[in-house]
């Protein structure tokens, strides 16, 4: 059997983490609302004979959101996941899943009690297998098709009640690829154009950075059962201080092509990429939803933006003066807001001052805009798979914050915060539910760490010891034998001067012990008792 095909059959046997999951796709869930699959582990709704977790009704904050949207009952999201279900499976102790199959992040195992910690290392620091394997694992999701899950391409009312459900299958890659699309598109209002496009759950405000947290580790969690290589962890970008685009090599994310400056270069696997959802002005104006169809190739050219926007990229500073900023949210807790540590890291507010600021993208969004192309969108970003090393490293950054400050869950906004972004609201789109509240809290205990921010022993393990091992272990046989061939070579030479040195030494003995011939003849001295030397 093909290892595609291999492939295929396991997903096919794994249990999905997202949304739309496909036993929650039919008429008949759609219409009753009750997403609650049965676990195949015992054939029970939610793995509830294993106790793994029970059907229940879905309970959402009701506690105010901020004036920025100012609609009610006009989008699919507002109060995710009411209009299509209200009711699903609640999960137990460490387990995790739409049905309750999986394990919660950080552990492992039949029973999920085995704990472990990931570290997501440098790109630069991995080993050269550890880039392939990563460049080949991300091409091998964008040409998976999932079958676990679906992607919805019609709203709600158009579904009749969800008696003629509107879902397409998706790539492992670009279905997280449209999650980001769904999260932050416009409200459609009815008529054409007309949209609201002040409304995105995953930006321009509290749940930015808890909401990618959980993104990053869904897709971890995903490419782990794509590839059966559990011990996976997405890399990070270090970008500070940096000049240029120092991920954009043929060996990593994809050189610029020589024949077209937009384009990545031929020797890259990423230059064949097609990219979705990149085209919201067109989704408005036609009053429907990005479907996941291809529209062109992935596009980037990294420098030539808008150098008043992004003067330059982050420092080392300018990450400095982000942490040492000690409030998470401040004022209407949008892109305004002054002295907020979520909006300088964002990059809507000065990284120096810590003011709200206009015409300028800073920090997290100055790596968008510099990359000039698929990435620059924010609806379409994550087309780029550079996507995914630039937010690690975010999330890397609001690891150092939580561990600086230690802010007590009570500095996360309950409510007034923008739609969506409130404490006890579900993070949209996923299924399982998961409240952004719960993930303002350290990775420690998520399961996983950076190797930069890990103590100076585990650091150097991690980061010069590891890879220079790794690469020995898979170049052990070349050495194996070149060390031989030496020891041959060398056992050789040792031998033919350990033979000449005793022929030389055999001659000098038989000069000092009977000459055959003087050393100096002379007809004329014959008899003379006197020889000359050449002492």
């Amino acid at each position: 059997m093909s290892l595609p095909l291999l492939l295929f059959f396991f997903q096919f046997l794994s249990p999905s983490l997202q949304q739309f999951p496909r036993p929650c796709t039919t008429p008949d869930v759609l219409r009753s609302k009750r997403c609650c699959p049965v676990w195949p582990g015992d054939g029970s709704v939610c793995g509830s004979l294993s106790g793994r977790g029970f059907c229940q009704d879905v309970t959402v904050s009701d506690l105010p959101n901020g004036p920025q949207y100012p609609h009610s009952g006009l989008d699919d999201r507002e109060q995710w996941p009411l209009v299509f279900y209200n009711q699903t499976c609640q999960c137990a102790g460490n387990y995790m899943g739409f049905d309750c199959g999986e394990c919660k992040f950080g552990y492992f195992g039949a029973n999920c009690g085995e704990r472990r910690e990931s570290v997501r290392k440098n790109v630069f620091q991995l080993s050269v297998s550890e880039r392939q394997r990563f460049i080949s694992y991300l091409n091998l999701a964008k040409t998976t098709v999932s079958p676990d899950y679906m992607i919805v391409t019609g709203v709600y009312s158009q579904m009749n009640n969800g008696s003629t459900p509107m879902f397409t299958n998706i790539s492992v890659y670009d279905l997280f690829v449209w999650m980001h699309y769904y999260v932050s598109r416009d409200a459609l209002l009815g008529g054409p154009g007309n949209v609201w496009a002040d409304i995105d759950s995953a930006h321009e405000s509290a749940a930015f950075l808890p909401w990618h947290r959980v993104y990053l580790l869904f897709w971890e969690h995903e490419i782990r059962k794509l590839t059966g290589d559990f011990n996976f962890t997405i890399p990070y970008w270090d970008w500070r201080d940096a000049q240029d685009c120092q991920v954009c090599t043929d060996e990593l994310m994809g050189a610029r092509s020589p024949l077209n400056p937009n384009l990545i270069s031929p020797s890259s696997v990423f230059s064949s990429w097609k990219v979705i959802c990149s085209q919201p002005e067109d989704y408005n104006q036609r009053e429907v939803l990005c479907d996941g169809s291809p529209e062109g190739p992935l596009l980037r050219n990294p420098g030539n933006h808008d150098p008043n926007r992004v003067p330059r990229l982050p420092t080392s500073a300018d990450v400095e003066s982000v942490l040492s900023l000690t409030e998470y949210e401040t004022g209407l807790m949008d892109r305004s807001a002054n002295m907020s540590f979520r909006n300088a890291l964002e990059g809507f507010a000065s990284p120096e001052t810590g003011l709200a600021v206009t015409g300028q993208s800073l920090m997290h969004n100055s790596l968008h805009v510099f990359m000039n192309g698929s990435m620059s969108s924010v609806q379409g970003s994550a087309n780029d798979p550079i996507f995914l090393l630039h937010h690690a490293f975010i999330d890397s950054i609001f690891e150092q914050w939580l561990r600086r400050h230690q802010p007590p869950r009570t500095h996360y906004p309950t409510a007034n915060a923008p739609i969506g972004h409130n404490d006890g609201f579900y993070m949209v789109p996923f299924i399982p539910l998961y409240r952004n509240g719960d993930y303002f809290l350290s990775t420690k205990a998520l399961g996983y760490e950076y190797a930069y921010l890990q103590d100076p022993s585990q650091r150097f393990v991690q980061e010069f010891l590891t890879p220079y091992l790794e690469q020995a272990q898979q170049i052990w046989r070349w050495l194996l034998a070149a060390g031989l061939l030496g020891a041959a070579v060398a056992g050789i030479i040792a031998t033919i001067i350990t033979v000449a040195c005793r022929r030389r030494l055999k001659r000098r003995k038989s000069s000092a012990y009977g000459e055959r011939q003087p050393l100096l003849n002379s007809s004329e001295e014959e008899g003379s008792t006197s020889y000359q030397t050449t002492l």
